[in-house]
């Protein structure tokens, strides 16, 4: 989250009049909450210091008492509102009121939800904390540093990637898993081994090792992979065919751009860096690695081909009423590899 402010007064306590969370990332946005709330609230007054409502929940005459009242026996007082984008009318404006003329002895914190359009002014008053979702290299340093940080823990790269293999990048269920790691490996490092046991995930049936059989265009091995990645949790057939994409996608410009072999990596890296909706379904160093490792596997017709039939496959998976999900994606991945024309299933 780009939040060193908040980082720096954490670390400091030397806060601001007020905190607005806001983006895509509830966990994240909750968190950043909770180690402000941690940190800035006096445990012993907090009872008496510390306010919690909803925005739909206030208004501006509530509103206006808990941002007057005064701290009792502490440095400050905090007050939460959630779902900031839910106050009314004349609340809204007494909070926009007060955050132009803060008191020195409150701290406001308000969060917007993941849907909530862009607040101009809120975030022009306050210090802002964007919580977008993580992307490419950010997730498995999240993970190191939850483990570390958080857990006490180690855990090794191959866990890691493992680990995001098979949950995704939805960080609260990848904090829970990391917690039952965390108890079942009772100090020692979280090792591949850890993650089979617990999350249930075998290394050869994680949705990595079914792109990279497509990508070498080897349907046999893809095929045998499918049943039990489709059993994995986070894992559905519209992630996969939203990966697929990505990765033929990023083949067809590696081909179109006529990019050498020993400067494919650092290209598909500015690919990806250079859009925020290019799901990998894996860690951007492993797919990255994969496609390069696919160079000559494919040509431009090969390509333009395998998108009509992701693309066919899209719409076969939303209005689909007889064949099942791993039906359409086998039917699929076997057009794909083999240069078969595709049919729809229906």
């Amino acid at each position: 989250m780009r939040a060193s402010p908040l980082r720096a007064a954490l670390q400091d306590k030397q806060f601001s009049p007020a905190y607005f969370f806001f983006g895509e990332d509830d966990f994240r946005k909750e968190e950043g909450l909770r180690q402000l709330l941690d940190a800035a609230v006096d445990p012993a007054t907090r009872d008496f210091n510390l306010d919690q409502r909803r925005g739909a929940d206030v208004d501006a005459e509530t509103l206006g008492s808990l941002l007057a009242m005064p701290p009792m026996m502490a440095e400050r007082r905090v007050i939460v509102i959630r779902d900031v984008s839910s106050l009314r009318k004349d609340a809204r404006a007494s909070l926009e009121a007060y955050l132009r003329a803060p008191a020195p002895d409150v701290l406001v914190a308000l969060t917007a939800a993941a849907d909530a359009k862009a607040d101009k002014t809120l975030s022009g008053l306050t210090v802002a904390v964007d919580c977008e979702p993580l992307t490419g290299a950010q997730l498995p340093k999240w993970i190191v540093a939850r483990a570390e940080k958080h857990l006490g823990t180690t855990i090794s790269p191959t866990a890691v990637e493992l680990l995001q293999d098979a949950v995704g990048a939805d960080l609260s269920q990848l904090a829970i898993e990391l917690d039952k790691l965390a108890s079942y490996c009772s100090g020692r490092m979280i090792d591949e081994n850890a993650v089979a046991e617990i999350v249930g995930v075998r290394r050869d049936e994680t949705p990595g090792r079914l792109l990279d059989a497509v990508a070498v265009r080897d349907s046999t091995l893809a095929l045998s992979l499918l049943p039990g990645v489709l059993q994995q949790p986070k894992t559905g057939a519209v992630p996969l065919v939203m990966a697929l994409t990505t990765q033929t996608l990023a083949l067809a410009i590696g081909l179109t751009r006529q990019v050498p072999v020993a400067r494919l990596s650092g290209e598909y890296f500015s690919l990806l860096r250079s859009g925020s909706s290019n799901w990998t379904g894996r860690a951007w160093g492993e797919a990255v690695s994969s496609w390069a490792r696919a160079s000559g596997k494919w040509s431009a017709a090969d390509l333009d081909h395998a998108l009509a039939v992701l693309l066919q496959t899209d719409l076969s998976l939303k209005n689909s009423r007889v064949s099942s999900d791993e039906q359409i994606l086998a039917t699929a991945i076997l057009s794909m590899c083999g240069g078969v024309s595709p049919r729809g299933a229906s």
